[in-house]
């Protein structure tokens, strides 16, 4: 058998959180570091963050809006039943 074809384990390897979460686990690497982590994730949390770039979630609140009142002028507006406009029909044609 070839010798060192698995890496290394290191069962006391170090994940760093950015929040500054330390989590002792497992693994081949020694050590790691991670952006976000089950301490400080909005998932697990229940807080919500929002990273806005150049006001995108305002722009999709805005639309979303926007969205809703357009349902609600459709809802608003109301048509003649079929049978009325039929009778327009045909005094029209019979001027003719």
């Amino acid at each position: 058998m070839k010798k060192k074809t698995h890496p290394d384990y290191y069962p006391k390897a170090k994940i760093t959180c950015a929040c500054g979460n330390v989590i002792t686990t497992g693994s081949t690497i020694e050590e790691m570091k991670v952006e976000i982590c089950s301490a400080c994730h909005p998932l697990y949390t229940g807080k919500k963050k929002s990273m806005d770039t150049a006001g995108r979630v305002d722009r999709f609140k805005k639309l979303t809006e926007k969205a809703k009142v357009k349902k609600t002028a459709k809802k608003e507006r109301t048509r003649k039943p079929k049978a009325e406009t039929k009778k327009v029909l045909s005094k029209k044609k019979k001027k003719k």
